[in-house]
C-alpha cells in the first residue's frame, strides 16, 4: 500500500496493546496511539507519516519469542490489520481517523521483517482491555512519581521500604543480595516493560518478616498478580515477575518468610514456619494490593495467582482457606499432602543405601525407561516417546529380567524387587501416607545424587529435623512409621493443604485451574488426580459441576513444572511461554474464564525441537482436562494438535 512503511523502532509510544477474547473477536484489533514518542524497548510499529504527525499501531509489544508472531496470527485468525489512515491536520487527527483494510500479505511481510531484526525474544502483543496510567496520564511522569512512592507507602503497618525505583524497558537486573541458594531463580532478568520496583520487607511478627517486590508496569491493566515459591524456599522467582509485568499486570512475589532454599531458620521459631505455610503469601497479596492502590489511585479489577511446586501448594492454600484473596488460581505440580510428599522423598535414600550393588546402576536407568515405553507408549494410540496417561500403564518390570542368553541390558530378579520398590507407595502401619511415581521415563536425574555418596534429601532432611521434631541431631536417613506418622498428625499449620472443600471458593465465583506434568520426577502426578477426585466425592460434583470452577489439566512429558519431552511450553512459568493466546497460555485462559466467563476445554502446548525455540516447534499438542485423556485418531500426523481427541477416562 502507497505511504505505508513497515519497521521496528525502540522510541515506540503505543499506550494500549490489544487482546481479543474469544473466537467471535479473534479478527478484532483494539489499539490507541497518540503522537507523543518516548523510548519503548522492543516495539514493533506500524506508522503512516501525515503532515509530521506520526501515528504509531502496535500490534507487537510483548512476545516471547519471534516465532511466536506468525502462531499469534494464525491463532487469532488475522486475515486483516486495520491501519490508521491520517488524512487531516494535527488539530483534526483525533477526529478524522479513517480505517483502511490491510491485506494478510503485508501482516506476514512485517512478521518476516521482525524475524529479521530481531535477535533477542520479542511478546506477543498482549491484550489489555484497560490501561490505567499515573495520575496526570502522562507517562513522563511515571518514573518521577515511582521515585517519590516510598513517601506516600508509609500508612503500610510494619513495613520498611527499602526503595522504589523506575526500571525502563531493556535494563538488565541483577540480584546480588539474594541466598547463594536462590540464584537458580535470581539469574540476571532483562526487563521487558517500564516499571516501578518497589522493594520492602514487613514484619509478621516479633521475631519474623518476609522481604517482598512488587513490579508496577507503566501499563497496568488494573490486574494484579502474585507469584509463588519453590521447594522449601526462600526465593522470588524474578522471572515470573517480569512475566507478569510485562502482560500488564501490577506483579508482587515474597521469599516466603525465610532466605534461601533450607529450613534451618524454621528451628525454634515455629512463626517462620507459619509464614512458609501461608502467611508471606497471603500478607504479600495484601500489601502488594494496596501498593498498587497507592501508586495508581484506585484499586485492582480483579486479582491472579500463578505458582508451580510449592507454588502449586501456596494457590491451593489460599482457595481452601483465603477464599476471598484471589479471583483466579494457577496452581501447578502442587506440593500438597505436604508430609506425605517429605516422607515418600525420604526413603529412596535408604532404598539406595540398603541395596548396596543390587540398585540398578545408572547405566540401567535408559534401559529401563525404554522398557517402559515399549510396553506403555502405544496406549494412546501413538508410538512417539510420550506417555499420554501415564495411570493407564501398568508396567512390568520382570520383563527385564536376565537370561541365560540375555546377560546384559537386563535385571536380577532383585532389581526387578528394586525397580517394583521405586515405583510404589508409601504406607506406615498401613495407613496410606502418598501415592507412587508415575510410569514414566526420567527418574534417573533424581536418583543419581545417592550414587556418589549423597544422604538424605534437603528439603525432607530439613522438614524432620527443624520443623518436625525441632531437633538437629534428628537421623533422617532411615525414618520410621512412627516418625512419619507422627508428622503427618503434627501437620503445622495445615500445611498439608489437603481439604476436599472449597465451596467458599466456589461461591465467592473464583475459578482454579490446576495443571500436573505426567513425566513428574519430584512430586507425584498422581496425587493431584488424587486430589481432584478428593474434591470431587467431598463436595458431591460430578466432573461436569466441577468444570464450572475447578478445571485440572495433565501435560503429558512434562516434567517438574517444565522441562521434559512434551509440549509444556503453556505459559506457566516465565521461560516457558509459546503464546499468549488463552488457548494456549494458562495464565491468560484464567483471565478469560475469570473475566469472560469462557473455561478452557484444552490448553494447547508447544515443544520446541531440543526444547530450544531457536531451533524452532517440534509438535504441539492440546492437554485435555481430567478425566479426559489425549488419544491419537489413527490417521494424519502425531505431531498436528487436530489429529488428537479427548476420551473420558474411568474414575
Amino acid at each position: 500500500m502507497p505511504g505505508v512503511r513497515i519497521f521496528h523502532s525502540f522510541s515506540c509510544s503505543l499506550s494500549i496493546p490489544f487482546y481479543a477474547y474469544g473466537a467471535d473477536a479473534r479478527s478484532m484489533v483494539d489499539f490507541v496511539c497518540y503522537s507523543s514518542a518516548r523510548r519503548r524497548a522492543q516495539c514493533v510499529s506500524v506508522r503512516q507519516a501525515s503532515d509530521g504527525v506520526g501515528c504509531l499501531l502496535e500490534v507487537m509489544a510483548h512476545s516471547r519469542s519471534v516465532n511466536a508472531w506468525t502462531r499469534v496470527l494464525k491463532q487469532l485468525r488475522l486475515a486483516q490489520c486495520v491501519l490508521l489512515n491520517i488524512q487531516q491536520s494535527l488539530s483534526q487527527v483525533w477526529s478524522m481517523l479513517k480505517f483502511n483494510l490491510l491485506t494478510a500479505a503485508i501482516i506476514v511481510a512485517a512478521s518476516t521483517h521482525i524475524s529479521a531484526q530481531f535477535q533477542e525474544p520479542i511478546n506477543a502483543a498482549y491484550i489489555a482491555a484497560a490501561t490505567t496510567r499515573v495520575p496526570g496520564d502522562d507517562p513522563e511522569q511515571f518514573p518521577e512519581l515511582c521515585d517519590s512512592l516510598a513517601a506516600r507507602l508509609y500508612p503500610i503497618p510494619n513495613s520498611r521500604i527499602s526503595s522504589t525505583t523506575f526500571v525502563a524497558a531493556g535494563t538488565t537486573l541483577t540480584f546480588p543480595d539474594v541466598d547463594p541458594t536462590c540464584r537458580q531463580f535470581s539469574q540476571p532478568q532483562l526487563i521487558s516493560v517500564d516499571m516501578c520496583r518497589v522493594i520492602l520487607t514487613v514484619a509478621t511478627t516479633a521475631r519474623s518478616h518476609i522481604s517482598m517486590e512488587t513490579w508496577l508496569p507503566v501499563d497496568w491493566t488494573g490486574r494484579f498478580l502474585s507469584i509463588g515459591n519453590g521447594g522449601i524456599g526462600g526465593c522470588v522467582h524474578f522471572d515470573d515477575m517480569d512475566y507478569g509485568a510485562s502482560l500488564g499486570f501490577a506483579t508482587s512475589g515474597s521469599n516466603n518468610g525465610h532466605p534461601g532454599l533450607n529450613g534451618t531458620l524454621f528451628l525454634d521459631n515455629p512463626d517462620v514456619v507459619e509464614d512458609f505455610v501461608f502467611r508471606a503469601l497471603l500478607m504479600s497479596a495484601q500489601v502488594g494490593k494496596k501498593i498498587t492502590r497507592t501508586f495508581f489511585g484506585r484499586s485492582h479489577t480483579k486479582s491472579y495467582y500463578l505458582g508451580c511446586s510449592t507454588g502449586g501448594r501456596q494457590g491451593w492454600k489460599m482457595a481452601q482457606d483465603f477464599p476471598d484473596e484471589f479471583d483466579g488460581i494457577v496452581a501447578g505440580a502442587p506440593a500438597f499432602a505436604w508430609t506425605g510428599l517429605m516422607s515418600w522423598m525420604g526413603t529412596f535414600y535408604p532404598l539406595v543405601k540398603n541395596a548396596g550393588a543390587d540398585f540398578p546402576p545408572p547405566s540401567l536407568w535408559p534401559v529401563i525407561d525404554e522398557a517402559i515405553l515399549v510396553q506403555c507408549d502405544g496406549l494412546d494410540g501413538a508410538i512417539d516417546g510420550i506417555i499420554e496417561d501415564p495411570s493407564r500403564c501398568d508396567f512390568r518390570p520382570e520383563a527385564l529380567l536376565c537370561a541365560p542368553s540375555k546377560r546384559t541390558s537386563c535385571l536380577t530378579s532383585r532389581q526387578v524387587d528394586i525397580v517394583r520398590a521405586v515405583f510404589s507407595p508409601l504406607f506406615a502401619h498401613g495407613a496410606f501416607m502418598y501415592p507412587a511415581y508415575e510410569f514414566a521415563p526420567g527418574l534417573l536425574g533424581v536418583i543419581s545424587q545417592f550414587y556418589n555418596g549423597s544422604t538424605q534429601f534437603l528439603y525432607t532432611d530439613h522438614w524432620y529435623r527443624f520443623t518436625v521434631f525441632n531437633d538437629t541431631a534428628f537421623n533422617t536417613t532411615s525414618l520410621t512409621p512412627d516418625s512419619i506418622l507422627w508428622a503427618q498428625r503434627l501437620n503445622p499449620n495445615g500445611i498439608n493443604t489437603f481439604s476436599g472443600d472449597i465451596s467458599k471458593f466456589r461461591d465467592r465465583g473464583s475459578k482454579i485451574l490446576h495443571y500436573h506434568g505426567q513425566m513428574d520426577q519430584l512430586i507425584s502426578s498422581l496425587n493431584s488426580n488424587r486430589y481432584y477426585e478428593l474434591v470431587s466425592e467431598t463436595m458431591k460434583m460430578s466432573p461436569d459441576a466441577l468444570d464450572d470452577f475447578y478445571r485440572f489439566f495433565r501435560i503429558s512429558g512434562m516434567q517438574h513444572c517444565g522441562g521434559g519431552p512434551g509440549a509444556w511450553f503453556i505459559g506457566s512459568i516465565g521461560e516457558g511461554v509459546a503464546g499468549l493466546g488463552p488457548d494456549e497460555n494458562v495464565l491468560t485462559a484464567m483471565v478469560r474464564w475469570v473475566e469472560q466467563g469462557v473455561a478452557p476445554d484444552t490448553i494447547l502446548g508447544t515443544a520446541y525441537v531440543n526444547q530450544t525455540k531457536e531451533l524452532g516447534v517440534d509438535y504441539q499438542r492440546a492437554h485435555c482436562r481430567y478425566p479426559y485423556h489425549n488419544v491419537f485418531a489413527g490417521w494424519g500426523d502425531v505431531k498436528n494438535p487436530d489429529d488428537w481427541r479427548c476420551v473420558l477416562s474411568q474414575l
